[in-house]
């Protein structure tokens, strides 16, 4: 079985309002899956779900070809968007009970404690109290309590909320390598570019249904447009866009290049191919940029959303 989680026909409602209608999905093992959508698609209610906080009202998850069921918590690590460490507790004290409750033993806890804060360089931060540090700095004490008991599944919810730019890619590289190493990581967030860093596999949730769902660079392949970005340098631009226009669709463009050319969008016929139109290009003017117009996970996002 090549799927670590699945979910089939998952709906829950509270009173009236319907947080999820009918939502299927397969998360296959060894991947990051993107779980995204706008604020109160359902995405946090699925998450709840697979935790076992709250139990769907129709549908059946399976973790790892099971019935998901309460011996299933010690293999999952959730991260939440709202963080929960004590804040009068000193650090060490509170990492030791939690690594506890997730059953590892005192001995197995204080060797894995000693791995990530060396590894993350926080030894110091022992005995503070986590009222003492940063936002940023409570968050790397919460990355590392969600994997200290190194479950299949990792569930990150907006993950670099609080971070600078250092250390959100610290997180990140640290993600991927947990991914190398075997782990499975659902991963929700609004940024998209962390979508396109780290995502294989996404499912969109708009309105309490899925809308999207599929790997990702399938679905980039399904909504680009055969459209290329091209800068030209020419003596006379008009001439060269009229001349253009006869034989496809030209819209000006906007990028960033170190020559001051002529900055179009031009989308040829599926016949066409990428070389003809090059070739095309070179024998009207000095070709600096060439380009596809490949679709970012945010325009498919807005894209979807829009038309849902």
């Amino acid at each position: 079985m090549n799927e670590l989680l699945v979910a089939e026909n998952v709906s829950k409602n509270f009173g009236k309002f319907t947080a999820l209608n009918n939502v299927s999905l397969s998360v296959p093992k060894g991947s990051i899956f993107g779980l995204l959508g706008p604020n109160g698609a359902g995405k946090t209610t699925f998450i709840r779900i697979i935790n076992q906080i709250t139990m769907p009202d129709s549908g059946a998850v399976f973790l790892d070809g099971a019935p998901l069921n309460p011996i299933h918590i010690k293999d999952i690590g959730y991260l939440p968007e709202e963080r929960g460490l004590y804040k009068s507790m000193k650090v060490g004290e509170q990492v030791m009970y939690l690594a506890q409750l997730k059953g590892l033993s005192k001995a197995e806890a204080k060797e894995r404690l000693k791995y990530w804060f060396d590894r993350f360089d926080i030894s110091e931060w022992w005995n503070k109290k986590i009222e003492e540090l940063s936002k940023g700095q409570a968050q790397k004490i919460q990355f590392v309590v969600t994997v200290l008991h190194q479950p299949k599944l990792l569930i990150f919810d907006e993950p670099f909320s609080g971070f600078d730019p250092i250390n959100a890619n610290l997180i990140k590289d640290e993600i991927l390598r947990l991914r190398d190493e075997g782990a499975t990581v659902i991963f929700s967030t609004h940024r998209m570019e962390s979508v396109e860093e780290l995502c294989d596999h996404i499912a969109l949730i708009h309105q309490s249904n899925k809308i999207l769902d599929g790997k990702l660079i399938d679905i980039k392949k399904q909504f680009k447009t055969n459209t290329y970005e091209v800068g030209l340098q020419t003596t006379d631009s008009d001439a060269l866009i009229k001349k253009l226009e006869m034989h496809f669709e030209v819209l000006p463009a906007t990028f960033k290049n170190l020559n001051d050319d002529v900055k179009l969008n031009i989308k040829i016929k599926e016949q066409t191919s990428p070389n003809e139109l090059l070739s095309y290009l070179t024998q009207q003017a000095e070709v600096h940029h060439f380009v596809e117009v490949v679709p970012s996970a945010n325009d498919i996002f807005i894209q979807t959303v829009k038309n849902h």
